[in-house]
């Protein structure tokens, strides 16, 4: 069963070849004994979801009609509210916050019958880029269990990887959905910046937040985002588009279409992973697309301005956690300003301490022209760049990273792990769909991933590109080997 899609595990349940019980009880046995090793867990809610699974069969047996997800369990990334719930984001400051509300995309998944199994592992409060960061422990990856699964949404992108569960949501920033997808060798999307609604998601930064799905397949990738991408009146960044069909039309030939290649943008690339990204646009080149240069040469700049502008938002978005009104409250604070300072200082963690005073350094009023304002004028010339893009090509294309999937501790330098991002900010920056689908393996047989990034609202292009370079390699994605086994 862990080999079957979202799709075809709930085809099985329509045509009663399997009940939604025997779905949920077979993933729940495939957590309990693979978690051990993975930790991409925070918290599960198995009863809640044998109820919800128990509900479905019954209503099938009546008769009655079920929601397109019916049957198919779902992993959330704990910065997600679920309500009754708790959403730590990863941190010692909101480990014991109950969520009073779900968020939208929460709802609008149980509304269509998904069954949610658990909150996924993450790096404190979204911030980094390796899952080491987070208050519970870090996550492994499938493939390697020395390497990190990526971050933020490590939990969520390892989750998928080992098959604990068929789909899970995560949130990208700078990339934090796509990189985690390229380490574990999984499908992970990106939608348009307005897409998917934000609201009941712990914001990070408000400007770049976006909830995006991770699949096995670009196919269960489309279905779920049929579900999460449509209005919300309670996020006013939320467009008002209508839901679209984004399994439409996903197999047609992509034969005559351009794809942009920002060749100059990429000379940061080894010679060893320039000849996997040559290879994979090879795969493309032979379904008989175009491949033209393209010039995103402010995308150089891409990571300074993210850093400054995210980090600028953390500190303003996390502000409400001050030790009085919700969160962690110090035991040692003997007045007003100590529980200020104190709470703070003893929940949280170094990562999420070094944004925060990055983020009021460059918003300071000795400082804020110097390094915040110059980051939106940058901000504003990746934009246009892309405009201008997109006017030659349907889709631009680039490395999702610059390697495979590290050790876990190998990197110790803040700078080079932000450095990570490299790739993905730029997406994030201009508010465009982008994409990671699994391009092949290293030397190590550690997954690569190939990044197709569209024009804004183009997010059904975006993902037709990945599954015709998913289907020119493999009709089934590879599972890692140590849990490529039923669960004993």
């Amino acid at each position: 069963m862990f080999k079957c899609s979202a799709v075809e595990l709930n085809k099985q349940l329509i045509e009663g070849k399997i009940s939604a019980c025997e779905i949920v009880e077979y993933y729940i046995q495939r957590a309990q004994i693979f978690d051990e090793d993975i930790k991409a867990f925070i918290s599960v809610c198995f009863e809640k979801a044998l109820e919800k699974a128990y509900d479905i069969d019954q209503r099938l047996a009546r008769g009655e009609h079920v929601g397109k997800l019916a049957g198919i369990p779902i992993a959330i990334k704990d910065n997600i509210n679920i309500a009754g719930m708790a959403t730590s984001c990863a941190s010692k400051y909101l480990k014991n916050y109950i969520a009073p509300y779900s968020a939208t995309v929460v709802e609008l998944l149980e509304k269509e019958d998904a069954i949610i199994i658990g909150k996924t592992n993450l790096d404190e409060f979204a911030m980094g880029s390796s899952c080491e960061t987070s208050y519970f422990g870090y996550t492994r990856n499938p493939w390697n269990l020395s390497t990190s699964p990526g971050g933020s949404s490590g939990g969520s992108a390892a989750a998928v990887a080992a098959r604990l569960a068929p789909l899970s949501l995560g949130t990208d920033t700078g990339g934090s959905v796509r990189q985690p997808a390229a380490f574990t060798g999984t499908v992970g999307f990106k939608p348009t910046y307005g897409r998917v609604s934000r609201h009941g998601l712990v914001a990070f930064a408000s400007s770049l937040d976006q909830i995006g799905p991770f699949a096995t397949c670009v196919e269960d990738a489309a279905l779920i985002m049929g579900v999460i991408g449509r209005p919300c009146v309670h996020d006013s960044t939320c467009s008002t588009r209508l839901a679209e069909n984004y399994l439409e039309g996903l197999d047609q030939s992509i034969l005559g279409k351009t794809i942009g290649i920002p060749s100059s943008f990429l000379n940061h690339l080894s010679k060893e992973h320039q000849n996997y990204f040559d290879v994979a646009i090879k795969r493309l080149e032979d379904l008989g697309v175009k491949i033209k240069q393209v010039d995103l040469s402010h995308s150089e700049y891409a990571i300074q301005a993210y850093y400054i502008i995210s980090t600028a938002e953390a500190s303003t978005n996390l502000a409400r956690f001050d030790g009085i009104r919700y969160g962690y409250r110090s035991p040692h604070a003997k007045n007003l300003s100590e529980v200020y300072n104190l709470s703070r200082t003893e929940g949280l963690g170094l990562e999420v301490k070094m944004r925060l005073l990055t983020g009021a350094f460059v918003l300071s009023a000795g400082h804020s022209s110097e390094y915040y304002h110059k980051a939106q004028k940058i901000r504003r010339l990746i934009i246009d760049d892309f405009k201008r893009a997109f006017k030659e090509c349907d889709v631009v294309a680039m490395p999702t990273t610059g390697s495979s999937a590290f050790e876990i501790g190998s990197i110790q330098d803040p700078v080079e792990m932000y450095l990570q991002d490299l790739y993905t900010t730029s997406a994030n920056l201009a508010g465009l769909p982008a994409v990671s689908v699994p391009s092949g393996f290293d030397e190590n047989n550690m997954p690569l991933g190939l990044q197709f990034i569209g024009p804004r609202f183009a997010d059904k292009r975006v993902l037709h590109f990945a599954r015709q370079l998913e289907k020119s390699i493999s009709s089934k994605q590879s599972l890692p080997p140590l849990f490529d086994k039923e669960a004993s």
